[in-house]
């Protein structure tokens, strides 16, 4: 017997972008371009301002995320900095997540 799990449209959409980056990586990386991905997880922002005004779900949420906290947009300028430099120049075809742990819940 097989359990079926239902994931929203959104979650799908990531999994897709995020298999993706390989496939990617392997034919762009020939042509001198490098394809990585950071995958966020929930960041503060507008498209989490409901989920955020919900008393219920604005405690849920980081309760499940070691970190205790919403990530802000600028959590993730350094990782984006590392990528986009020389330093990375054999990184390629990774996806970094930087999801303050939410899978290890």
């Amino acid at each position: 017997m097989k359990a079926v799990v239902y994931r929203g449209a959104r979650t799908l959409e990531i999994e897709s972008r995020v298999a993706e980056v390989p496939a990617l990586a392997k034919e762009w990386g020939g042509r001198g371009v490098n394809v990585n991905a950071i995958a966020p997880g929930c960041i503060a922002t507008d498209n989490t301002e409901a989920l955020r005004a919900d008393p219920q779900r604005d405690q849920a949420i980081p309760g499940r995320i070691p970190a205790g906290r919403w990530r802000r947009a600028d959590d993730l300028a350094e990782a984006t900095v590392f990528l986009a430099s020389t330093a990375s120049d054999h990184v390629d075809g990774n996806v970094l997540p930087a999801d303050g742990e939410w899978p290890g819940r």
